[in-house]
């Protein structure tokens, strides 16, 4: 009997690699092997020959020809998603190294809202002095639901949120709150809703608005006075920029909405508190899961939540 036992087939071994690993990772994330080409400055080609040897030593197919160049196999994908999970675990292993071993230091990005960073950076960049830490930033007003995808390059988006601490599309990523902002009502110096301490939504419904873009979080306030008086705000202007709405509102009998903390209203206008709807916002730091993991970048969020409840004191703003 044992001449007819069949011996067992001798299969190579197969390793995952982080860098495989970390590769099907973008290419889920990004979509096109062009994408992630171009964000980690490498050529597609280069790519490609990546991807035949991860399926060679694997041996299985991590990808497919799709109508957009390739997408994942069942396997490619299943270990994409996986691979968080094993990058974030290796970055633990460096930060714990880095603790031991000396200071955080390295390179952090930042990509932040232009009104969060105005009010939260300084002081970091002065703090940074003393630090073996050094800062790149990028600058962007954009719509809450694509600030999530600005975490594919920046170790750190500064995000904001009125609806609650995580912004739409946020899943999966680490949200850190730093600070909850009062989101003021602001109108002309010579305006008759001036003589007020605080307004409600039966006060301003009925006047002109200039707006945000939709999908812009400062819109959920219009959007929530319109659902609870049950009329339409009428937006005259929908602009991104803070300082261009202030200016245009001093010019007008319009009304806008401007955050406190990095508001420094001109005598031609001034700021009331908006009650009877949720009017502050959640600024919010967002990081990939491995990239929050690094010694320097959870040094960078620690201090801005620190320098986010120094900002919520100094205005008499509660957390929560």
């Amino acid at each position: 009997m044992d001449a007819c036992r069949s011996e067992p087939s001798q299969l190579p071994p197969r390793y995952l690699e982080p860098r495989h690993l970390e590769l099907l990772r973008e290419i889920a994330a990004r979509g096109t092997l062009a994408a992630v080409a171009k964000a980690t400055h490498r050529t597609p080609s280069a790519l490609s020959q990546q991807l035949r040897t991860a399926e060679r030593e694997l041996a299985v197919k991590l990808v497919e020809p799709d109508s957009r160049g390739v997408r994942l196999t069942p396997a490619g994908q299943l270990l994409a998603e996986g691979a968080d999970e094993v990058i974030s675990s290796l970055a633990r292993v460096q930060a714990r190294f880095d603790a031991a071993t000396g200071e955080p230091r390295g390179l952090v990005s930042i990509g932040t809202l232009p009104s969060a960073g105005q009010v939260l950076l300084p002081q970091r960049l002065r703090w940074l002095g003393d630090t073996a830490i050094t800062l790149t930033l990028d600058d962007f007003d954009i719509a809450e639901a694509d600030f999530a995808a600005r975490a594919l390059d920046a170790d750190i988006v500064i995000s904001h949120s009125i609806s609650g601490g995580v912004p739409r599309g946020a899943g999966g990523l680490v949200s850190t709150v730093l600070a909850r902002e009062p989101i003021d009502v602001v109108l002309p110096a010579d305006h008759a809703l001036a003589a007020k301490t605080q307004l409600t939504p039966e006060d301003v419904v009925d006047l002109s608005w200039v707006g945000v873009p939709e999908g812009y979080p400062f819109d959920a306030i219009p959007v929530a006075i319109e659902q609870l008086t049950g009329r339409p705000v009428h937006r005259t202007l929908r602009l991104r920029d803070n300082h261009l709405v202030e200016a245009l509102v001093g010019a007008s009998a319009a009304i806008g909405l401007l955050p406190r903390f990095s508001t420094r209203p001109a005598p031609d206008v001034v700021l009331r508190p908006l009650v009877g709807v949720r009017a502050a916002r959640s600024i919010v730091a967002l990081s990939r899961p491995d990239r929050h993991e690094r010694l320097a970048v959870r040094t960078v969020t620690d201090h801005l939540v620190s320098i986010g409840a120094q900002l919520m004191g100094a205005y008499g703003v509660e957390d929560g």
